[in-house]
C-alpha cells in the first residue's frame, strides 16, 4: 500500500479538526487535525458533467430558473467589492479555512461523514430502544450514510454544472482584477453557481437528517465552508446563495427517497429477535453476545437498492452443509489458525478490523477511493461520480449480505467451537457471507473500472480485507470466497450504470 494511503488511514479513527472556529463532533479535548492535502486542481473541468445521468433528481427542472446577476448590475457590484475588502485583512483563521476547503469540497465532506460515523459507531445498551437522535452507525447503516451522501452530492454537482456551462459566469478575478484568486480553478471552470457550495448544503442536510444531534455542529461548518469561498475570491456571495438554495432542493429530494427505503425497517421483528429461546438450534447461528442480544439489522435485506434489480435473484448458493467433509476441513483450518496465527496475520486482522469506533469497512474504502481520486486530480463532479458508484455498490452489496446472512443462518465458528480463539470482536450477526468481503468486492469492482491502473492494487486490498477475517477465526473461508464474489456481481449494476451515465 502506497504511504498515503496508510497516512489517511493511519488518521481514520481520530475526531474532526478544530479548524477556523469549527466545533469538534467528537467530546475529545484534544486539538486533531486532518490530513494535510494541497488544494485540488483537476486536469480537467469535465465540462459535460450538466448532461450526466442524476440517481434522483431532474437537473433540467432544479436549474431552470436559475440566472446569476448581471455584470452591470450595482448588487453584483457591491458583492465584487466585498471580496476586495475581505481580502485587504484577511485573518489566519481565514485563510486556514481557504486551504483546508480548496483540498476538495466532495472529499472533505466526505471525511465529515466518517467522522460521524466513528462517533456514533457504538452499539446502544441492550434492551433500550432505538433512539433517532443516537443512531447506531454499525456497516449497514454506515454504507447506507455514504451511499445517501455521494448520491446527494453528485445529483446536486450535475445540477450545479448544467448551470455553470449554460451561463458561463466569469470567476471575480477575471471580472476585476483587484480581486487575488486565492486558490487554483481548474481550466475556465464558470463560477456561477458556486460547486462548493452546492456540495456544502447537500451534503450537510443529508448528514443532518441521519445524525440529527450533530446539526448545530454540522451547519456551523457548513457557514465557514461558504464565506471561505468568497474569502478565497472563487465566488461571490450570490453564487453560493444560489448553489446554496440548488444544494437544499437536491437533498430534499435525498431525504425523501431515503424515507421509504425501507431502512427503518432493517431491525425486523424485534418480539422475535429479542427472544433467546428463539435460537437454540445448535446448527443454526445465534448471538454469542452476554447479555443476549438479538441479531444485528435482521431484515436489512429488504432495503431498498440502488442499481441491483433483485437482492434475491442474486443470492449466493448455499454454503458447506454443517457436518459435511468440507465444512470439517474448513472448521479444522480455522482451529488450526487460532493456534498459529503469525504476527503478519495478525497485523492484517488489526488493519482491517473495522470494529466499533471506527469508520466501518464501508468508510475504509471511502479512504481507498479518496487517495485514488487525490492521485488522479478528479473534479469535483467526477469525484463525486466515483463515490457515488463506489457507495451504491458497496451499499447494495450489504443488502445482498444481509439477505443472504439470515436466509442461510450459518453459525459463527467460535459457536461450532468455542476453543477457537478470535484474534477480533465478532460480529453479532451470522457468519455467510462475510461482510468485510462483499463490501471490499464491491469497492474494489468500481475502483478498478473507474482506476483501471490501480486494478491490481485494489483487488489485492480486497483480498486482504477478506483473508483478515479468517485470519480472525471469525470467517470460514467460503464465507470470505462468496462474499467477494457476491460483491462482485454487485458491483457490476453499478459499472453498467457508470458506463451509460453519459461520462467521457
Amino acid at each position: 500500500m502506497n504511504t498515503t494511503f496508510l497516512r489517511q488511514r493511519a488518521s481514520a479513527g481520530l475526531g474532526l479538526v478544530a479548524l477556523c472556529g469549527m466545533s469538534l463532533l467528537t467530546s475529545c479535548d484534544k486539538t486533531i487535525t486532518w490530513p494535510e492535502n494541497p488544494p485540488l486542481v483537476p486536469t480537467s473541468n469535465d465540462a459535460s458533467g450538466g448532461v450526466w445521468k442524476t440517481y434522483i433528481v431532474n437537473a433540467d427542472s432544479l436549474t431552470a430558473a436559475m440566472a446569476p446577476l448581471d455584470s452591470n448590475d450595482n448588487t453584483y457590484k457591491a458583492e465584487l467589492n466585498e471580496i476586495k475588502q475581505l481580502q485587504s485583512a484577511l485573518t489566519s483563521e481565514q485563510m486556514e479555512a481557504i486551504k483546508y476547503w480548496s483540498a476538495g469540497a466532495v472529499l472533505r465532506w466526505n471525511e465529515i461523514s466518517r467522522k460521524l460515523v466513528v462517533k456514533y459507531n457504538v452499539a446502544p445498551v441492550v434492551g433500550t430502544p432505538p433512539n433517532p437522535m443516537m443512531p447506531f452507525a454499525q456497516p449497514p447503516f454506515a454504507s447506507r450514510a455514504y451511499a445517501l451522501l455521494s448520491v446527494a452530492q453528485y445529483d446536486a454537482l450535475v445540477c450545479a454544472w448544467k448551470a455553470k456551462f449554460k451561463f458561463g459566469r466569469r470567476t471575480p478575478s477575471q471580472v476585476d482584477a483587484g480581486i487575488k484568486q486565492i486558490v487554483p480553478i481548474a481550466g475556465d471552470l464558470p463560477s456561477y453557481p458556486s460547486e462548493h457550495a452546492a456540495v456544502a448544503r447537500a451534503s450537510a442536510e443529508v448528514l443532518k437528517y441521519l445524525f440529527p444531534a450533530d446539526s448545530a455542529q454540522i451547519e456551523e461548518k457548513v457557514g465557514v465552508h461558504l464565506d471561505s469561498r468568497v474569502c478565497a475570491g472563487a465566488n461571490v456571495r450570490s453564487e453560493v446563495r444560489a448553489a446554496d438554495s440548488l444544494g437544499r432542493m437536491v437533498a430534499a429530494q435525498i431525504i425523501a427517497y431515503a424515507k421509504t427505503d425501507n431502512a427503518n425497517k432493517g431491525g425486523g421483528d424485534a418480539a422475535y429477535w429479542t427472544k433467546p429461546s428463539n435460537f437454540t438450534d445448535p446448527v443454526k447461528w445465534t448471538s454469542l453476545e452476554l447479555p443476549f442480544r438479538g441479531g444485528m439489522t435482521p431484515a436489512w435485506g429488504n432495503v431498498k437498492p440502488w442499481n441491483v434489480p433483485s437482492i434475491v435473484a442474486i443470492r449466493p448458493g448455499p454454503p458447506p452443509a454443517i457436518g459435511s467433509p468440507e465444512f470439517e476441513a474448513q472448521l479444522q483450518e480455522l482451529r488450526d489458525m487460532s493456534k498459529t496465527r503469525t504476527r503478519e496475520q495478525w497485523r492484517i486482522t488489526d488493519f482491517w478490523a473495522d470494529g466499533a469506533g471506527t469508520e466501518t469497512p464501508p468508510g475504509h474504502w471511502n479512504i481507498i477511493a479518496e487517495d485514488l481520486i487525490r492521485k488522479h486530480k478528479q473534479s469535483e463532479i467526477r469525484a463525486a461520480r466515483t463515490m457515488a458508484l463506489m457507495n451504491t455498490a458497496i451499499m447494495d452489496g450489504g443488502i445482498a449480505c444481509w439477505e443472504a446472512k439470515y436466509y442461510y443462518m450459518v453459525p459463527r465458528p467460535s459457536q461450532m467451537d468455542p476453543n477457537i480463539k478470535t484474534a477480533t470482536g465478532i460480529p453479532n450477526f451470522p457468519a455467510y457471507t462475510s461482510g468485510h468481503s462483499t463490501f471490499s468486492g464491491a469497492g474494489a469492482a468500481v475502483l478498478s473500472y473507474i482506476f483501471p491502473d490501480g486494478k491490481g492494487q485494489v483487488d489485492a486490498q480486497a483480498t486482504e480485507a477478506a483473508m483478515s477475517r479468517l485470519y480472525g477465526c471469525i470467517h470460514y473461508r467460503f464465507d470470505n470466497d462468496s462474499g467477494l464474489a457476491s460483491g462482485y456481481r454487485v458491483a457490476a449494476f453499478a459499472i453498467a450504470r457508470g458506463r451509460a451515465d453519459g461520462s467521457p
